[in-house]
């Protein structure tokens, strides 16, 4: 045991001493600041896999070597990510740092005042993917609530938005739709980092009273770089975000997925999100998606349930995400006579309509064309834009 910690400790250092690329996360920065936000306090980290500075090392190995960290707290997938979607995740003892690991995806969503006594303050480092209903960010707004509760300080790690800065994309949530799912007020793209979405969540009193928030910048992104521009390794935050350009896929089909079932999407391979396939995807369903869907590639492909189609994004950031999701969703009930809404479970459309942050999609598919409710999401996004400039950190 002596033997691994010790070897632990030198690969922290020497990997420590590497030079980062030409982005430095936060925890780049915090640890370049020789950890000072921290020092002389009891640590809790909200992490998990994609908790790591720009050499790979993981946060909680850092902090459990240079600070006093006591307690580690885990979201959905658990804190190495292998758990599936919507699967709770259970408290264990951490292997790796022999710390307790609590869950924030188990019997509560928030830290408990028991989870948090033993701590003064917790940091927040994980990756997220640039997109309202993924849980991370609904993690962070509870952990934020729970620590203006109870008086402790809380520090977000920024990291990129692998999306990029600039995208603002996709349908508003109506205040009733608030869940786990879709816990900020934001488009469904909404272009901002973790840091900056604190910022605002906490300024705007979004999770209830202002908690005593520190954001530590990154140093070197901008707000048009998208992942593949960052230099950095990409982590997988679940099982279905594989590789960098996963989260672009996400925005275009995770919404048509909540509802449906017997689709397949490709899910637990490297094309998860990527493709969506169906017996009654027919190549005129190409050929609309083909035209809509402008600087987003559009092909047709074969899967397990039958002709399908398959994405490609552009990875510098062109084509509107949420719009393709929005034509795919049109045109998947189209072509299935509406079957998509009618044969799915009261569960099904309950979580679809959490995710996309209504009911009235339905209704508005039957009377509208797909192109004017893209249309009326303008006036939301262009307020969205102006609201969010005050908590911009890049």
């Amino acid at each position: 045991m002596k033997r691994r910690i010790l070897f632990t400790l030198l690969l922290v250092t020497c990997c420590s001493l590497m030079s980062a690329g030409a982005v430095e996360l936060g925890i780049d920065v915090l640890q370049k600041n020789n950890f000072d936000l921290l020092r002389g306090k009891r640590v809790g980290l909200v992490t998990n896999q994609t908790g790591v500075n720009s050499a790979g090392i993981k946060t909680r190995l850092l902090l459990k070597y240079h600070v006093h960290l006591v307690a580690l707290y885990t979201p959905e997938h658990g804190l190495d990510g292998t758990e599936k979607a919507g699967v709770e995740v259970r408290s264990r003892r951490d292997p790796l740092t022999g710390l307790p690991a609590y869950s924030l995806y188990g019997d509560t969503r928030k830290p408990t005042p028991q989870m948090l006594s033993g701590i003064d303050v917790l940091v927040y480092d994980m990756q997220d993917i640039g997109c309202r209903s993924y849980t991370y960010i609904s993690t962070m707004g509870k952990c934020l609530e729970a620590c203006a509760e109870q008086g402790k300080e809380f520090v977000v790690l920024d990291r990129p938005n692998p999306l990029g800065g600039d995208r603002v994309e996709g349908q508003g949530i109506d205040p009733k739709w608030i869940s786990f799912v879709g816990q900020f007020p934001v488009p469904y793209v909404h272009g901002m980092t973790v840091g900056e979405l604190a910022l605002m969540a906490n300024s705007k009193g979004w999770m209830g009273p202002k908690a005593n928030l520190q954001v530590v910048k990154m140093r070197g992104w901008n707000r048009s770089m998208t992942w593949p521009m960052t230099g950095l390794r990409w982590v997988p935050p679940s099982p279905n975000i594989p590789n960098e350009m996963s989260p672009n896929y996400y925005v275009i089909t995770g919404v048509v997925g909540e509802l449906a079932g017997g689709l397949d999407q490709g899910l637990f391979s490297p094309k998860a999100f990527q493709v969506l396939g169906a017996p009654w995807v027919k190549p005129q369903m190409v050929s609309c998606l083909r035209s809509k869907c402008q600087d987003i590639k559009v092909d047709p492909t074969t899967t397990s349930s039958g002709p399908g189609v398959i994405y490609h994004a552009n990875p510098a950031g062109g084509g509107d995400l949420a719009a393709a999701s929005l034509y795919t969703l049109a045109e998947c009930n189209r072509e299935s006579h509406g079957m998509i809404f009618s044969k799915a479970s009261k569960t099904k459309i309950n979580l679809f309509e959490k995710v996309y942050g209504s009911d009235t999609i339905r209704r508005d598919l039957a009377l509208k064309r797909p192109e004017q409710i893209v249309a009326s999401w303008k006036p939301f996004l262009d307020r969205f834009r102006t609201e969010r400039q005050p908590y911009l950190l890049y």
